[in-house]
């Protein structure tokens, strides 16, 4: 008799890659190679997304070219301009930033193509474009008005730019910097999976992101960090410990806890945790932060799991001024360096992704006419 299934294709090797890993009982995360705990605050995003497409940390010289090309390529096309004010108004944020990818696709000058170069020139193009495509979204649904992006400023800075609408401090830079890097790659994550299977037709890369961002929309994905928001917002901060005791012993689910990977912390939320701190320290009220402990401290003492990347990069994300219907959007931000690159690798040594199933339905059955049904 063959083997039972695994449900959720749980511990099936799906492809081979050499971009991302994961040592789940260590708790540790690598790009490339390189440990995340060197990375963090050492790398910056552009760094990090050069890292994960070309395989290889760029030096100075590739670095600045990197950059201006990434520069370059803020400016959405003519579908995407065209079509963003009436997205805004009519779709969530998720919903509109997968329209707008795919709108961005048509006007692609290299969308016929998954050449190695064509897919590298789109990459860049599609983490360039992503940051200001939030932000656009954002100023088009509120009616504010967008500060153009600052040519001598890398993604992080500009986005908070944009979206707050001031120029942010260094430190604050540096820490959202710091979470673009956390949230660049997870090896086989649902999102980047479902953009493999779709790339895996030889269909474009665009179409690859649209399926990704599909994925992400989900909040047993990419949506958890915005319902730990809402989870802390709900909450009377001197009841946090009965409240959670009470939601788990009548078996809700707390979100921003535990990992299918990991057998122990998280090592993006260990870096998170602090920053929460830094910034909830720096903002004159600590309030979320000493709730969001109290919550950590109820959950591993009742469940014994431990937070996860979307726990703490919720209040982080809190107090750098990102709206929470945003968080989602802002997770695409950064992933989209990873996705680009697993598209990337996978068009490079393609073979269609094609699982078996096991079929439980019944067996035999008659036809009837309609008459005698």
């Amino acid at each position: 008799m063959a083997d039972k299934p695994t449900k959720g294709l749980a511990d099936v090797v799906a492809a081979s890659t050499a971009i991302s890993d994961i040592d789940g009982q260590a708790g540790r995360l690598f790009y490339r190679g390189y440990d995340i705990h060197d990375l963090a605050g050492r790398t910056t995003f552009e760094e990090t997304a050069h890292l994960l497409q070309y395989g290889r940390l760029p030096n100075a010289g590739e670095l600045a070219a990197y950059g201006a090309e990434l520069a370059a390529s803020r400016s959405l096309g003519e579908l995407a301009e065209s079509c963003l004010p009436r997205v805004a108004g009519r779709q969530s944020p998720m919903e509109a930033l997968r329209t707008l990818v795919s709108l961005a696709g048509g006007d692609d000058p290299d969308k016929d193509s998954n050449a190695p170069e064509a897919d590298l020139r789109k990459a860049t193009r599609l983490t360039a474009r992503q940051p200001v495509l939030v932000a656009r979204y954002h100023a088009a649904r509120t009616g504010a008005d967008l500060p153009e992006p600052d040519p001598e400023l890398g993604i992080a800075a500009n986005f908070l730019l944009q979206i707050t609408g001031r120029v942010p401090d260094r430190r604050a830079v540096e820490i959202f910097d710091t979470c673009l890097v956390l949230h660049a790659d997870h090896t086989m994550n649902a999102s980047t999976f479902a953009a493999r299977v779709c790339a895996a037709t030889l269909s474009d890369m665009h179409s690859a992101i649209v399926a990704a961002i599909g994925t992400l929309k989900g909040p047993l994905h990419g949506g958890a960090n915005e319902q730990v928001m809402r989870t802390l917002q709900t909450l009377d901060p001197s009841g946090v410990t009965r409240a959670v005791r009470e939601r788990l012993a009548a078996g809700e689910k707390i979100m921003g806890f535990g990992h299918r990977v990991y057998k122990t912390e998280d090592p993006r939320a260990t870096h998170l945790r602090r920053m929460s701190k830094e910034l909830a320290e720096a903002s004159g009220d600590d309030t979320l932060h000493r709730m969001s402990k109290e919550m950590e401290e109820v959950v591993f003492e009742t469940k014994g799991l431990y937070p996860n990347v979307d726990f703490y990069a919720a209040t982080v994300y809190h107090y750098l001024g990102i709206p929470t219907d945003l968080f989602t959007p802002v997770f695409s931000v950064s992933r989209m360096s990873g996705w680009t690159a697993h598209v990337i690798e996978q068009h490079s040594d393609n073979r269609l992704i094609r699982p078996d199933s096991e079929y439980v339905g019944e067996r035999d059955r008659k036809w009837k006419p309609i008459g005698e049904r």
